[in-house]
């Protein structure tokens, strides 16, 4: 038994290493992984806060120890992880606030970090003479681009994307739909609730599953919700050797697999004071929140596409972890942010302060806003989940100016696109990837 077993969340006597954890992706009766209970971690072990691969021996050692991937830990972390995130202030402002950029990656979002990270665990967890790997994700924008990006071309795995038609900026459909070979695009003729149904299903399916090896690269695999918590890890380190004060975080949340990262970072003792999910107007976590009853609902579209979720997978982890929306409550607070103020508060942060941000990162700098004066005297956190240039056609007539493309996401934007449209039913699924 590993010293670190992960347990469903609708069955806590379904008990698998991590290495199974992440090659299933799904457990068999449709529940997520977690540990059974945090690692310890040594907090007198010197790292660097400015390498996340030194950050991640330390904070991830715990999970992998016994594992068949605990001696690749280091050349994993070194693989993935090699992207900055600094935590920089933000010079304009009189109160201690900073940004957490995560957006830095080969696809300008923070999703690099944990596609990478669970490509390079896969890759080493291959059997030789096996049949490929098929990887399903549903994404609502960035989750599909990073994912293609950390597996393409690699031979043992075969990626199948499935995303909203029309309902992702154009820059992000073009970072879907640039790769070929071994990526297939399905444009899905719904909502991102249902990809993300369509991908549950397919993992449920015994007949498809006898066909595939099946894996899945959302949040919902722990490979990807990991290395996650390494940048929160690092970033509150820096922050906390700076000031000896717990820095405090805002969170752009949807799937809420950000969120959990950011809990778990703290749960295993990282200097992290209070968390702070901030919404778009899909106001099910919130609304769950303020009045005690969880009710999932059909996602509402706004400027912040890829937070557009009504019924996040990752609530589950909350649920399994927390056993009352009050225990829910003493670790996190919510709010949510409409399209108008999105656009209101790109525009006045770029005029004061000189940033520019994504509609995403937007819901976070309002909600830091909205913080009463006293509560701003301490140090914050907006984290800032992609860039802006992704959302070109968003920003660039708030601030009157043009975004400058990172050379990585310019790169992309000059590929040829290829998809295929289907509807939002598992038998067209099927037949896409038979």
């Amino acid at each position: 038994m590993p010293a670190v077993a992960f347990v469903s969340t609708r069955n806590s006597s379904t008990i698998v290493s991590l290495s199974e954890a992440i090659e299933r992706g799904l457990a068999p009766d449709g529940g997520l992984f977690m540990p059974q209970q945090m690692p310890a971690v040594d907090h007198s072990a010197a790292c660097d806060p400015q390498r996340l691969p030194s950050v991640a021996r330390k904070a991830l050692a715990g999970f992998f120890e016994d594992d068949r991937l605990q001696s690749q830990l280091p050349q994993i972390a070194d693989a993935a992880l090699n992207i900055e995130a600094p935590t920089t202030r933000v010079e304009k402002s009189a109160a201690p606030v900073h940004v957490l950029e995560l957006f830095h990656g080969p696809t300008a979002a923070f999703k690099d970090f944990g596609a990478r990270f669970l490509a390079e665990c896969l890759q080493r967890l291959q059997s030789p003479g096996a049949s490929p790997t098929t990887i399903l994700v549903a994404t609502s924008g960035d989750t599909g681009g990073a994912v293609a990006a950390a597996f393409h071309r690699r031979p043992w795995a075969r990626v199948v994307i499935l995303f909203p038609k029309g309902l992702v900026s154009a820059r992000q459909e073009q970072q879907l739909t640039c790769w070929g070979d071994n990526v297939c695009a399905l444009r899905v003729g719904g909502t991102f609730d249902d990809c993300q149904r369509m991908v549950k299903e397919a993992f449920m399916d015994l007949q498809l599953q006898r066909q595939h090896r099946f894996s899945s690269a959302n949040s919902i695999n722990i490979g990807r919700l990991l290395p996650q918590l390494v940048y929160y890890a690092a970033s509150s380190l820096q922050l906390y050797q700076d000031s000896g004060v717990k820095p405090s975080y805002i969170i752009p949340s949807g799937n809420l697999g950000n969120v959990c990262a950011a809990l778990w970072a703290r749960l295993l003792g990282f200097p992290i004071g209070r968390i702070v999910l901030a919404h778009n107007l899909n106001r099910a976590v919130p609304d769950y929140l303020q009045s005690g009853v969880w009710q999932p609902r059909k996602s509402i579209l706004t400027l912040a596409s890829a937070m557009d979720v009504g019924n996040p997978s990752n609530m589950e982890r909350l649920h399994g972890a927390y056993t009352s929306v009050d225990a829910l409550r003493e670790q996190l607070s919510a709010d949510s942010v409409d399209d108008a103020t999105i656009q209101a508060r790109i525009r006045q942060d770029f005029l004061e302060w000189g940033r520019e941000w994504c509609p995403h990162t937007a819901t976070a700098a309002e909600v830091y806003r909205r913080l009463p004066a006293e509560e701003r005297k301490r140090p914050w956190v907006i984290v800032a989940t992609a860039h802006p240039a992704k959302f070109h056609d968003v920003v660039e007539p708030l601030i009157g100016r043009t975004v400058t493309v990172p050379e990585s996401l310019a790169r992309l934007l000059d590929l040829p696109a290829q998809c295929t449209d289907i509807p939002p039913t598992l038998a067209a699924l099927a037949a896409s990837i038979r």
